[in-house]
């Protein structure tokens, strides 16, 4: 409909002038307007024939909002000059329309936000919460209607459900009317208020970009405000919150746990929530499917409820277990009376008959936590034989605890983990206790209970022979308690109903044989509540669901006649752990990420923090062959069983580390200089190549980086460049990178290597009319600090040639691409065909342990001999010596130069098809596992914020990767070389998720995006 008229009307009621566009509206016409000052507002028309008394009621609704609650973000109603909020006049076709002006909200709608993290869906409630409350005193006559959109009215889909043609999915819906009628009686008891009804993810405005916190800035149409009880309002926008989320129950309880905050709930309030959010959907099914039928050629109608149909459908989401993690979110009983008993049990502490017959009091505690123990070596497979030995190091005592709220390794089984990859969510923390006993040791009943569950659970760490006991206080509450890892035999003892006295041995502990494979001992569990569980308890939580985990099964020690703080588990504290470090160190020793992670546990390729989350690590070269490989373990063991002394004694170690490195390098390249770290070898370097030349003056690319000692950061730009560095000494000489990407010659240049590498020349030249001469050149042989990048093919050996013309030695810094991780080259410089005089390796050599090699020709070395004794105190110890061979002989002995080519090109493969559809990526680039994706913007630019968006989103998702390049916007993938395939497709998996939430996709894949629909499998 044409805006002339509209743009008149605006100058003449509210004197703007403004330009207008249309916005999106179902039934009314909505226009934004921009006036000529720059304010923002909306324009809203109403539909012909609309009633007055609705649109007056929002208005008046939104006035009251303005002063009661201020501060909530709803938008202004914009008074025409005359003073009055609603206006009536002729469209362009004569009928009369009703026409009122907002202000305009900053942000955009929910449903294109990204992430919809837990914090803000908690802001979301609480603005739902405050804003409920300041609505619980607004009247209005038009409150109280008849509308298909009033939850409380809901029935009438009952007789339009045949519209749903398939059985399956009609009688799924029955079953979820037939819930909302069970409900019925409890809603009505309800007071009834106004409520907005419709929070839907259009009419929910967030504020924030890339790593700007979120905000809900507005809360947007109440077209469909009514009288209804509150809690409709949280199933109403929790129907929203929870479609398409990763996490829809912890989605679900964070929103309830935002509004309980601003307005508190009943226990009766919060059990309505579930089948009230699922009755919201199946209302909105049944509507579109209606709908369907009279406009039968829109595709929209049904696609739009897909994500409807995939939540209702969803099996993995457990609605009984809804109302006790509700009730746990906003602290109230998870249960009704648990209060009670965790009272009673309180009062009883110190009464209960022993449990295996004898007092615990005294009985040491052992810890099997990720911090205290190295169980299990892989963190992904608990082998049977450690499953059976598991705590071993406590079997010194007859007896043994193990504790409550303990986050664990061992659960391997695929049981424990919740998701497609390795470093998905994974069950971790204990939730019981254990009693480490003998196999066969009687165990007695606390107190009195009745058998509600007894069964042989014989998998692979399972419960073995379990009993589950139901409980009554005196006051007539119930509680259950589990019993598990015993001897089967139990399962012909009891049956379901029989009573178990106080005190009395019902059961014996299995032997590893009969209890699902483990280290004798009871697994005893407390659960005030058992629904959403029934017979089969999880005895381990995801550290993520604590809330709900403590609150439904608490520490079971009063059962022990134990304190709880004996058996309570507390991991290491994070935040105290910063504060301390914040405290204790300098403020430039940097962190990665902004939500720092503290990691207690590797394994090959994986890390593991103190709760026991997983992350994938695609960032760490220092591990080269793996975290805690058990081949270093055994020789470091070994050695310092044995001797660890220096170079200044014989040894057979040194010689062997000097022979097997010696033969992965060049013929002319034989003699080995041992030292502590690739900063010290580059430091050595320096002394080499100015004793063998008589000259000082060294030529090394800019944003290079060769470590942090004095001399070191010398010819380090990437260090003396940055402000507050020490500026560039007048004996270096600086040429660009050879970026073919963005440097002063691109790729599609042929003669771009040798242009790049005659800048060599005027930057020697500068050095010998300085007087300072030519010691050498030096430089990553790919730089990765400068942005992983590869130089075109013939660079270095132009360079090389240039460099031994003047007299200069050549310097291949080789401490990121050495050892095979190329994938097709075991050195940088054997892709780039040059002949370095020295080479330096650095920390992967030592995968961990502190180690740096420097290899050089005869004739250099024979002039560093002519002065002063070389001696490093450590360097070239027999245990580094014996590390660093181990180190080499595993990359050969398993493949791993061949793993990081097969891996690399895969994952440079999955790279470029998402560079293809995202245009917010400039480039991908790198070789094995070296690999770099720029990021850009659209003029070109570099994208510094959206690359720190982009990784610590990554760290979100369980990867670790790193960011470089002069303006850091450089994406850094180089994970240790044993990087499988499942691996590699979780990074590029997980790596689409996160760029799809910037909306940078291309119109090509945003085309396939629209008609495949969404699906990144990640957590």
């Amino acid at each position: 409909m044409p805006t002339e008229s509209w743009v008149r009307h605006l100058r003449q009621h509210w004197g703007m002038k403004a330009t207008l566009a249309r916005l999106n509206g179902e039934y009314d016409l909505n226009f934004a307007v921009t006036a000529q000052d720059g304010r923002e507002f909306v324009l809203k028309v109403m539909r012909p024939g609309c009633d007055r008394g609705l649109v007056e009621m929002q208005v008046a609704a939104l006035a009251h909002l303005a002063r009661r609650a201020p501060g909530l973000p709803f938008p202004a109603v914009i008074q025409a000059l005359d003073g009055a909020a609603l206006l009536e006049w002729p469209d362009p076709d004569g009928q009369s329309r009703l026409v009122w002006l907002q202000e305009r909200l900053p942000g955009r709608c929910y449903a294109e936000s990204a992430p919809k993290s837990l914090d803000l869906i908690r802001r979301l409630g609480r603005t739902l919460g405050a804003a409920d409350r300041a609505l619980e005193d607004f009247r209005h006559p038009s409150l109280e209607r008849d509308f298909k959109w009033d939850l409380t009215r809901a029935e009438w889909i009952e007789a339009e459900l045949n519209v749903i043609a398939d059985p399956d999915r009609r009688a799924w819906l029955t079953e979820i009317v037939e819930g909302f009628r069970g409900i019925r009686a409890a809603l009505s008891a309800l007071p009834r208020q106004a409520i907005h009804n419709d929070a839907n993810d259009y009419n929910i405005l967030v504020e924030g970009v890339l790593s700007e916190p979120r905000r809900i800035s507005g809360l947007i149409d109440l077209g469909d405000i009514c009288a209804a009880p509150k809690v409709c309002e949280l199933a109403i926008a929790g129907a929203y919150v929870v479609l398409n989320h990763p996490h829809p129950e912890r989605a679900l309880a964070a929103l309830v746990q935002g509004y309980h905050a601003a307005n508190r709930l009943t226990a009766d309030e919060v059990d309505l929530i579930w089948p009230l959010l699922r009755m919201r959907l199946v209302v909105s099914v049944v509507n579109s499917a209606l709908m369907a039928t009279e406009a039968p050629d829109d595709p929209y109608v049904t696609i739009s409820q897909a994500p409807a149909w995939r939540f209702l459908e969803n099996e993995a989401v457990n609605g009984a277990l809804m109302p006790a993690r509700l009730r746990a979110a906003c602290r109230l009983p998870v249960a009704e009376g648990a209060d009670r008993v965790m009272a009673w049990l309180e009062r009883q502490r110190g009464s209960f008959a022993p449990i295996l017959g004898e007092s615990l009091e005294d009985t040491p505690v052992g810890s099997l936590s990720v911090e205290g123990s190295v169980w299990p070596r892989d963190p992904f497979n608990l082998a049977p034989d450690e499953a059976a030995r598991v705590g071993e190091e406590h079997a010194g005592n007859r007896l043994w605890l193990g504790r409550y709220n303990e986050p664990r390794l061992i659960y391997t089984a695929p049981a424990f983990r919740k998701g497609p990859w390795k470093a998905s969510d994974r069950r971790s923390v204990h939730i019981a206790a254990d009693v480490f006993a003998p196999a066969g040791t009687p165990i007695h009943a606390p107190l009195a209970g009745t058998v509600a569950h007894v069964e042989n659970r014989a998998a692979h760490l399972d419960y073995g022979g379990v009993v589950i006991l139901r409980h009554e206080t005196p006051e007539g509450d119930a509680f259950h308690t589990l019993h598990g890892h015993l001897d089967p035999e139990v399962c012909d003892r009891l049956r379901v109903g029989d009573p178990v006295e106080q005190g009395a041995a019902f059961a014996r502990l299995g032997s590893p044989g009969q209890n699902g494979g483990w280290a004798p001992h009871l697994h005893l569990q407390l659960a005030l509540s058992v629904a959403g569980m029934e017979a089969d308890w999880p005895g381990v939580a995801d550290p993520d669901e604590l809330e709900l985990w403590h609150a439904l099964c608490p520490n079971p020690a009063a059962l022990l006649n134990l304190p709880d703080d004996r058996l309570h588990h507390r991991p290491t504290d994070r935040s105290r752990v910063l504060e301390q470090r914040l405290d204790h160190f300098a403020p430039n020793l940097s962190l990665s990420y902004d939500a720092p992670v503290m990691l207690v546990r590797g394994w090959r390729h994986h890390l593991f923090d103190e709760w026991g989350r997983p992350y994938l690590d695609a960032y760490n070269n220092v591990p080269h062959v793996g975290h805690a490989h058990p081949r270093i373990q055994a020789v470091a063991a070994d050695q310092l069983r044995r001797v660890n002394t220096n170079t200044r004694y014989l040894h057979p170690a040194q010689v062997g580390f000097a022979e097997k490195i010696l033969s992965k390098l060049p013929d002319h390249l034989q003699v080995c200089f041992f030292v502590n770290s690739g900063t010290e070898a580059n430091e050595l370097a320096l002394r080499l190549a100015r004793a063998h030349t008589g000259a000082r003056g060294m030529v090394t690319p800019d944003h290079g980086y060769h470590g942090n000692t004095t001399g070191a950061v010398d010819i380090s730009a990437y260090k003396f460049n940055k402000p507050g560095g020490p500026g560039q000494p007048v004996w270096v000489e600086l040429v660009e990178l050879a970026d073919d990407y963005r440097g002063s010659f691109r790729r599609d240049d042929p003669d771009r290597a040798a242009k790049f590498a005659a800048l060599v020349e005027p930057a020697i030249a500068r050095l010998m009319d300085k007087g300072h001469g030519l010691a050498g050149f030096i430089a990553e042989t790919f730089p990765s600090v400068g942005g992983q990048i590869i130089p075109p093919p013939g660079y270095l050996p132009a360079v090389y040639a240039r460099v031994r013309a003047a007299g200069g030695v050549c310097i291949a810094d080789e401490v990121q691409t050495g050892l095979g991780r190329l994938g097709d080259h075991y050195f940088g410089f054997e892709q780039q065909g040059a002949s370095p005089d020295i080479v330096v390796l650095g920390k992967p050599i030592g995968n961990g342990h502190p180690l740096g090699v420097l290899v050089t020709t005869r004739e250099i070395a024979a002039s560093f001999a002519q002065g002063p004794e070389f001696f490093s105190t450590f360097g070239g110890s027999t245990l580094s010596c014996r590390i660093g061979k181990e180190v080499l002989d595993i990359v050969d002995d398993e493949g791993l130069q061949e793993n990081a080519r097969v891996m690399g090109e895969r994952l440079i493969a999955g790279l470029r098809q998402i560079e293809a559809d995202f245009a917010c990526i400039g480039d991908v680039r790198g070789m094995g596992l070296f690999l770099g994706v720029e990021l850009v913007h659209p003029d070109g630019s570099e994208a510094t914020e959206i690359c720190a968006y982009v990784k610590n989103r990554m760290r979100d998702h369980r990867i670790l990767i790193g960011s470089e390049g002069p303006k850091d916007n450089i994406l850094k993938i180089r994970p240790p070389l044993t990087i499988e395939a499942e691996d590699v497709d979780m990074i590029l998996s997980c790596l689409r998720a996160v760029l799809g939430e910037l909306g940078h996709m291309t119109p090509d894949a945003r085309h396939r995006h629209h008609h495949h629909g969404p699906g990144c499998g990640c957590t």
